[in-house]
């Protein structure tokens, strides 16, 4: 009850003229920023730092979350349509929301994707006002065990779903995790296959890595069959969500949140894991697994609703913990340094004001966001219309901004390029793109964990076990051995069919 009338403060200051103003700016600059490829959230925020120096602070921390769910919905808007991520969370809407444009439902994958950040939005921010102290303990028993089991879950599960073989899954992963050994070992500081390049020393930015492999690559694969085949608009569309349409993503819009908040509340958390997993858990439950990787909308609403509910987890423990889970939350954690504050278990406690406001913020945010992008959704996919040699023309362009603002070095340019190319020749083989961006995000820290959770136990394999991992472990196990034991059952079944007739 206590939390329920500090947040019924909080819409007291949530919904000021003022607040409610600079709530629209951040949920209108984050969907135009999360549009332009390679342009993510944290970047976004990392500009508008200095604009707020003569903000108070409150007014200012609702802006950057209205900044953080808009570019999240920007970010997915130029997946669907364009194949093209804006930031890392928006690669899973790229897989089946990409081809859905394709086929002339651009408009319905927008309007699933808003509805999903708005479903996964409000229940994420209900949990964070209920959950966040319990989560935030929890958060604190996990150990670098676990968090090792976890990515290897990730790895394993997307391999296994995506592209036309286990091998050429495993084989996109290996190129992912290669590009993200890059830089200086963590642990050593030794140099990686830098080639003896100093700029290459701090890695290949996950950023660079997704619009190349997404950008570049769809970029050259389209004008490589230019030749072919004629470069007609894609068509737009019927604009609004049908009853079978409504009737097919409910329960994904509600699964979604299951799965992304908590991953979002645990340190080394963020949206790109639950992402993944629920667009595995919603291929698995789904009735329509021809239609996966041909434009499935499950694919589409709950990847986005676990996004955007993550995005609230990401919150539970900054601000209980000061434990920043994603780069935008990093960068926000500098906001509230460069404003003298500290969060952590007090902060509810010295700031009531500017915690309960910015968690009521959340929710204005996810209406106005809501209202603003299901109107355009019909104008966002008219985007197609444009001729493909101009969109893709465009697309490089923006592409190479959006890299090169990442480090401001000509050098980025380059290893843009190749990676593009590498995602080329991906495409021409037939190796799915999501579990190479998996590698890169996710191999760095895997590797981290790994060696962590070994020095502690003095090298001992057994201290990577604990009863949460060893969880997880069986988890892999049943995914690995789930189609062998299908096949099986298969085969059991046609023998007695064939021994009774």
């Amino acid at each position: 009850m206590n939390a329920f009338s500090s947040l019924m403060d909080g819409f007291g200051t949530a919904l000021t003229p003022v607040n409610l103003l600079w709530a629209a700016v951040g949920v209108l600059l984050g969907t135009a920023i999360g549009v332009l490829p390679g342009i993510g959230p944290a970047m976004a925020v990392a500009l508008l730092l200095p604009v707020t120096y003569g903000l108070e602070p409150t007014g200012a921390f609702i802006m950057f979350a209205g900044i953080y769910y808009g570019a999240m919905f920007g970010g997915s808007t130029t997946s669907i349509l364009l194949n093209t991520p804006g930031e890392s969370a928006a690669v899973v809407a790229a897989m089946e929301g990409h081809p859905m444009a394709k086929a002339g439902r651009g408009a319905q994958a927008l309007a699933a994707a808003a509805i999903g950040h708005f479903a996964g939005g409000m229940i994420g921010t209900l949990l964070l006002v209920a959950l966040a102290p319990t989560v935030a303990d929890l958060a604190v028993d996990i150990g670098a065990p676990d968090y090792f089991a976890i990515m290897v879950l990730a790895f394993i599960a997307v391999t296994s779903v995506l592209g036309s073989s286990r091998v050429r899954g495993l084989a996109s992963l290996l190129i992912g995790l290669t590009i993200g050994l890059v830089g200086l070992d963590q642990m050593t500081g030794q140099q990686r296959l830098t080639f003896g390049s100093l700029q290459l020393a701090d890695g290949v930015d996950v950023v660079i890595v997704a619009v190349g492999l997404f950008a570049i690559g769809e970029a050259l694969w389209v004008a490589a069959h230019l030749r072919r085949t004629s470069g007609q608009a894609i068509p737009v569309g019927r604009p609004w969500l049908g009853g079978d349409d409504v009737k097919r993503t409910w329960k994904s819009w509600l699964r979604g949140p299951l799965i992304g908040f908590p991953f979002g509340a645990i340190p080394a958390g963020g949206a790109e894991i639950p992402t993944f997993l629920s667009y595995v858990t919603e291929k698995r439950l789904s009735k329509h697994k021809d239609e996966w990787g041909k434009g499935a909308i499950e694919g589409v609403a709950g990847p986005e609703s676990a996004a955007s509910a993550s995005a609230a987890g990401t919150l539970v423990s900054m601000l209980t913990l000061g434990l920043p889970t994603t780069a935008v939350a990093a960068v926000m954690l500098a906001a509230f340094q460069q404003y003298g504050i500290q969060p952590g278990p007090l902060l509810f406690e010295r700031e009531p004001d500017l915690v309960w406001g910015l968690i009521a913020s959340l929710f204005v945010g996810m209406v106005l966001l809501l209202a603003l992008n299901l109107p355009l959704a019909p104008v966002w996919a008219k985007l197609l219309r444009i001729p493909r040699p101009y969109l893709y023309a465009g697309i490089l362009f923006f592409a190479a901004v959006g890299a090169y603002a990442v480090g401001g070095e000509a050098l980025d340019l380059v290893v843009l390029l190749v990676i593009g190319l590498i995602g080329f020749g991906m495409r021409r083989y037939g190796l799915p793109i999501l579990p190479a961006v998996i590698g890169v995000i996710l191999g760095p820290n895997a590797e981290q964990q790994l060696r962590r959770a070994l020095q502690i136990s003095d090298g001992d394999v057994s201290g990577l076990l604990t009863p949460f991992s060893v969880t997880v472990y069986g988890l892999i196990v049943l995914i690995v051995a789930w189609p062998l034991l299908k096949k099986a059952v298969v085969r059991a079944r046609r023998r007695d069919v064939d021994v009774e007739a």
